[in-house]
């Protein structure tokens, strides 16, 4: 669409169930936004591959193929990074964990107000159209090329989610110092906080992903004062031949 940034954004809608579905896509449409709609998972994935949409509002469970497959094979097989915002009524921390795994960016628990879905659809979409500067960052030997989104260590390269590279980028380029939990969550999400859940959660995900296969950590939690990211065996060092 050649006036989409005059738009509010085009959003793919993957819910099986058509009341919620005309619901949501109604509200929507009035508030400026396109949607493109899907009934089933294999519809969804084939239109989240071959279209280039702002936000993807993914319900969990859908005929045909599950939300979560339909993510891992967005993410892992059409390598596409477009935002995913996940419809469930399950809401136990492991529900969540196993959705943001999958590579969601957010969940939303049903039912909702579809005021909030918006406000989280307005923060996904300001952070991916959220202009990046061409840098790389290294801790250790951890190394994210913001332009490429290329995350490596120890030579060995990584996938985690979109919301997981974020985290990283602001991590890194405040290295080492320490990063409040709210300063993390505005510059990601914005006014539009999300439940206390979500930050652990994506956090849980990133430690999964660059620490536990290797031998030292680099992701730390500094108690009641926030998050860091620091090669702490170079800071010893360091300190020991200042």
């Amino acid at each position: 669409m050649s006036n989409r940034d005059e738009q509010a954004g085009l959003i793919l809608l993957v819910e099986d169930n058509r009341q919620i579905a005309e619901m949501v896509g109604e509200f929507l449409e009035r508030r400026g936004y396109s949607v493109d709609y899907a009934a089933d998972g294999v519809s969804g994935l084939h239109l989240a591959v071959s279209n280039s949409y702002d936000v993807i509002v993914l319900d969990l469970m859908l005929p045909g193929m599950d939300g979560l497959d339909v993510c891992r094979k967005l993410r892992k097989d059409g390598k596409k990074s477009t935002p995913v915002l996940m419809l469930t009524a399950r809401d136990t921390l492991e529900d969540k964990l196993v959705g943001l795994e999958a590579g969601a960016d957010d969940y939303l628990v049903k039912p909702f107000e579809v005021r909030e879905l918006e406000a989280r659809l307005r923060a996904l979409i300001r952070r991916d159209r959220r202009q990046v500067s061409s840098e790389v960052l290294t801790v250790g030997d951890m190394t994210l090329d913001t332009a490429t989104l290329r995350l490596t260590r120890g030579g060995q390269e990584l996938t985690v989610s979109p919301i997981g590279l974020k985290l990283l980028a602001i991590l890194m380029r405040e290295s080492p110092r320490v990063v409040s939990r709210r300063d993390i969550e505005r510059e990601i999400w914005g006014d539009t906080l999300p439940d206390s859940d979500t930050l652990r959660s994506h956090l849980y995900n990133l430690r999964r992903v660059i620490d536990k296969p290797f031998d030292r950590p680099l992701l730390h939690t500094i108690h009641s004062a926030g998050y860091r990211l620091a090669d702490l065996d170079s800071e010893v060092a360091a300190s020991q031949t200042a």
